[in-house]
């Protein structure tokens, strides 16, 4: 990988050029290639990357990927329809299992996501709309050169973040919540050169459901 300083453009083995964030750790540079930054429209795989990124609080993100399988099997695929109904003795089995990030606040938080997700469907027009409704329905194009010009929480996550707290969610704060949205694509903060830039702004340009 060439080098340069943190916050910029390297350029991998593999000739590509990518943010600087994922280093060369293969899961981190697969997320970053694939998931990062794409237009999430599905409700149900946003309140996974939505809970997930709340148990990241405090932790890194490489963290909760490693477990991401852990995860999945342990809240039955993040089918909220399931997880809502999640008992005191799932929180408990839950605490012991090492699959996960075992903090009893976080995996409370996530039954109560659940339930809330599933009052946003029944209300219409459903979780996915309800969040992208935020940016307008389409992606926020931010442009960054360099790690400086990426934000780490905007007018726009301070808003979403408040109106999920009051529908019943959980660590949802305006920091988490826009790790969340450059995620799943309402906010892409590829830097400008990462090979992923042009192609997330362009899968931004997409009609959304």
């Amino acid at each position: 990988m060439s080098t340069a300083p943190d916050g910029l453009i390297t350029t991998h083995p593999d000739g590509c050029p990518r943010c600087w964030w994922p280093g060369l750790d293969p899961i981190y540079v697969t997320y970053h290639d694939t998931e990062w930054g794409v237009p999430e429209d599905d409700s149900r795989a946003l309140y996974e990357k939505l809970i997930l990124d709340g148990f990241q609080a405090g932790l890194s993100w490489i963290t909760i990927l490693r477990r991401r399988e852990g995860f999945r099997r342990a809240f039955a695929g993040f089918e909220p329809e399931r997880v809502a109904r999640f008992t005191e003795a799932d929180v408990e089995r839950l605490m012991g299992d090492a699959g996960i990030i075992r903090n009893r606040a976080k995996i409370r938080g996530a039954i109560a996501g659940a339930q809330a997700w599933l009052a946003i469907e029944e209300a219409g027009p459903g979780f996915s709309r309800f969040l992208w409704d935020f940016c307008d329905g389409r992606p926020i194009q931010t442009n960054p050169k360099t790690r400086a010009d990426i934000a780490t929480e905007t007018e726009v996550s301070k808003k979403m973040g408040k109106a999920l707290k009051q529908k019943g969610f959980t660590f949802v704060g305006p920091t988490i919540v826009h790790a969340f949205m450059q995620a799943v694509g309402m906010v892409n903060d590829h830097l400008v050169g990462c090979h992923r830039h042009a192609v997330c702004a362009a899968l931004g340009e997409r009609p959304r459901p």
